[in-house]
């Protein structure tokens, strides 16, 4: 099979029948074989019946159904399992994305050999101050963080070869950093076309200014997992012991003053009641705890690499 589309959506009964009705004339045209992959995400309207009703006529269209809404990487993570094509596009329902980008995106990936290609919308139908300068911000942000130079990590119009899906895992809000995602499991070769957007025809948008939050916050779990996640005891331990350290050394200044007060017959304090003490105590129990985890972040490492290491690619006679 040529290609797997696959489509999570949230209320998007409008939208269903028309980027139907779109995706066959593209796949026609060009004489792909194909599947289409509804992943109705929780809707409330009457999205899943139109899927229903799509696939009764088109053996191509298959569905699947959450029975509330789990979030967009839950979905694509489902839709992935299924997809059987040897490319993989994702693409949003709501029509802003045109499947008549999907030739060029699949000659990418087939005949340019790319691992992944990301769509780049260049010119936008957004709102500017509530989408588009938090996304350029946002954009920015991940490009230098990451290091995966893409102009727009959030456009929903991507490209994957199947064994890129079928090695990643797409989770809590992390099909933003798909990319990412797939240049930590080793597939380097990313590369970016600029496709159109479209002004959205019917409903609203699921998107509000908190997905920015929330995409900040998850862009410094996958800083930290890109940099620490095969080594934390590198994090972990530098910082336990720089913590062990200064409790350590502020132990070692109070018995010496304490010590010193004695032997020239000053009056001492009581060790409690020097502010060292709790400095000391709270700075080496902080830095052991800090070691013991990213001892115990190395013993998981290493069980799960473990598992894994027998987990290769073969040929087939």
């Amino acid at each position: 099979m040529n290609l797997s589309i696959v489509i999570p959506l949230l209320n998007e009964q409008e939208s269903l029948p028309e980027l139907h009705q779109w995706i066959v004339k593209v796949m026609t045209t060009h004489n792909y074989s194909y599947e289409v992959i509804f992943i109705d995400d929780g809707s409330t309207d009457d999205s899943w019946g139109i899927i229903e009703q799509l696939s009764a006529e088109n053996p191509n269209v298959k569905g699947i159904k959450f029975l509330r809404n789990y979030g967009k990487s839950q979905a694509l993570h489902a839709g992935f399992a299924k997809a059987q094509g040897d490319v993989i596009i994702t693409m949003d329902a709501d029509l802003q994305d045109s499947p008549d980008e999907i030739p060029d995106l699949y000659n990418m990936i087939i005949n340019q050999k790319f691992d992944l290609v990301s769509g780049w919308k260049k010119k936008r139908y957004d709102n500017a101050v509530t989408k588009n300068l938090p996304s350029k911000l946002f954009n920015w942000a991940a490009r230098k963080t990451s290091g995966v130079y893409l102009n727009d990590f959030n456009c929903g119009l991507k490209a994957y070869k199947n064994v890129v899906i079928k090695n990643i895992e797409v989770s809590g809000e992390m099909h933003r950093y798909i990319p990412v995602l797939a240049k930590n499991a080793g597939f380097g070769k990313i590369g970016e076309k600029v496709v159109i957007h479209q002004a959205r025809k019917y409903g609203e948008s699921k998107f509000g200014i908190d997905r920015f939050v929330n995409g900040f916050l998850d862009l410094i779990t996958i800083w930290f997992l890109s940099k620490y996640g095969k080594r934390p005891m590198h994090l972990f331990g530098a910082f336990g012991v720089l913590m062990f350290l200064v409790g350590f050394i502020s132990t070692g200044i109070i018995i010496a003053l304490k010590l010193i007060k004695l032997y020239s017959g000053y009056q001492t304090i009581l060790v409690t009641d020097n502010p060292l003490f709790y400095i000391a105590l709270t700075t080496m129990i902080i830095g052991t705890q800090l070691f013991l985890a990213g001892f115990l972040g190395e013993i998981i490492l290493r069980t799960k690499n473990n598992e894994e290491r027998y987990k290769v690619s073969e040929t087939t006679n």
